[in-house]
C-alpha cells in the first residue's frame, strides 16, 4: 500500500512528495527514484522536512510511528486498521487530541465512489448485508481476515447505522494461517439496525457487495463494479395501492404482470474517482484547513477497531472444537 500511496501523493497538486521511509534502504531508494523524492531509512530524518505523513507499515508498528509524529505535531494518515488493538488505538486518539493534530485513518472503501454516492442519499438503514470475499492475497499476513478485510465493511456499516453497537455474534475459522481466514458476524445496534457481514480471503472469485434495507429505499450496490440500484419507497406507493386494489377485487391473474414494470428503479449515479486520491485529498484539505475533517477520523477508526475486536472475541467464544 505504501507504494500506491506514494504514487497518488506524487500526482496531487496540493502536495509535494518529500520522501519515502523504509528500513530496507534498497527498497526506499528504488521507490524514491521512481517518484522523484528522497529516500530515508529512519523516520527521524523527516523532522523539519514535512508537513504531513502517511503511515503505511505493519499494523504492529502503527502506535510507535503515530506517537513519534503526533508528539512532533505532524498530521498523519494511518492505513487501516488504526492500531494493533483498541487499547493502542485509544492512545493514538488521546495523543491527537492532546496535541490538536489531524489524524486520519485509511479506510479507503469509505472513499469508494459507490459509498460516496450512497452517502448522498442520507438513508436510515434498518438492515445491512455486506459480503467481501476474494482469493488469498498473500499480504497483511500479520492479521486475520477481520482486521484485514472485514474492517472495511465494519467502518462503512458504522457510518451508515449512526448508532452505538449493542452486541455482536460471530463465527470464524482459520484454514491457512494462525488467524481467521473466513468470518461471518451479525452486528446489533442500539437504534435497532442489524448488520450481517461476511468476509473471506479463501474464495475463488472476488465479490464486494452490500445491500441496505431502509424505510426510504432498498439499495443493492457493487463496490467492485462501481454500480448500484436504488428502489425508492415513495415513488412505488402507487404500485402498492394498485396491487392491493387488484387483490381486493379478486380473480386477477398476477402472473401476467412483470414485477419490474411496477417498480420505480434507479441506477445510482456514481462518479468514477480513485478512492485513494479522494482519501488523500480529504486528509490534506483537513491539514490545510482545520475547519474541515478527513473522510475517516481517528475516532471513527477506533470505533471500527473496537467493533472488530468484539467480533474476534465472539469468534473465540464460538470454537469449532
Amino acid at each position: 500500500m505504501g507504494q500506491i500511496h506514494a504514487k497518488v501523493l506524487s500526482k496531487l497538486p496540493q502536495s509535494s512528495l518529500v520522501g519515502i521511509v523504509d528500513v530496507q534502504a534498497d527498497k526506499a531508494k528504488k521507490l524514491a527514484k521512481e517518484y522523484k523524492c528522497t529516500a530515508f531509512t529512519d523516520v527521524k530524518e523527516l523532522l523539519g522536512k514535512v508537513d504531513a505523513v502517511t503511515i503505511s507499515a505493519p499494523t504492529q508498528s502503527h502506535l510507535e510511528l503515530a506517537e513519534f509524529f503526533i508528539s512532533n505535531n505532524i498530521p498523519i494518515l494511518i492505513e487501516k486498521p488504526l492500531a494493533a488493538s483498541a487499547e493502542q488505538g485509544e492512545k493514538i486518539v488521546a495523543l491527537a487530541k492532546e496535541h490538536n493534530t489531524v489524524v486520519a485513518v485509511g479506510h479507503s472503501e469509505r472513499c469508494n465512489p459507490v459509498v460516496q454516492a450512497m452517502k448522498r442519499l442520507k438513508i436510515e438503514p434498518k438492515f445491512i448485508e455486506a459480503t467481501r470475499i476474494s482469493p488469498y492475497s498473500f499480504r497483511s499476513t500479520d492479521i486475520g481476515v477481520v482486521l484485514d478485510v472485514m474492517i472495511h465493511d465494519i467502518d462503512i456499516i458504522l457510518a451508515l447505522a449512526q448508532s452505538p453497537v449493542k452486541n455482536v455474534d460471530a463465527f470464524g475459522v482459520n484454514v491457512i494461517g494462525d488467524t481467521e481466514d473466513i468470518c461471518n458476524a451479525r452486528i446489533f445496534f442500539e437504534n435497532g439496525c442489524v448488520a450481517n457481514v461476511t468476509a473471506s480471503r479463501l474464495a475463488l472469485k472476488t465479490v464486494r457487495k452490500i445491500r441496505v434495507f431502509s424505510r426510504q429505499a432498498y439499495l443493492s450496490l457493487d463496490f467492485l463494479k462501481k454500480e448500484g440500484v436504488v428502489i425508492n419507497a415513495d415513488p412505488n406507493s402507487d404500485a402498492v395501492k394498485w396491487i392491493k386494489q387488484k387483490q381486493n377485487e379478486g380473480n386477477f391473474d398476477f402472473s401476467t404482470i412483470n414485477w419490474a414494470d411496477l417498480l420505480h428503479i434507479e441506477n445510482l449515479s456514481i462518479d468514477d474517482k480513485e478512492p485513494l486520491r479522494l482519501e488523500q485529498e480529504s486528509f490534506l484539505n483537513a491539514v490545510a484547513d482545520r475547519s474541515k475533517r478527513p473522510e475517516v477520523t481517528a475516532d471513527e477508526g477506533l470505533a471500527a477497531l473496537k467493533c472488530a475486536e468484539a467480533i474476534l472475541k465472539s469468534v473465540k467464544e464460538h470454537k469449532w472444537d
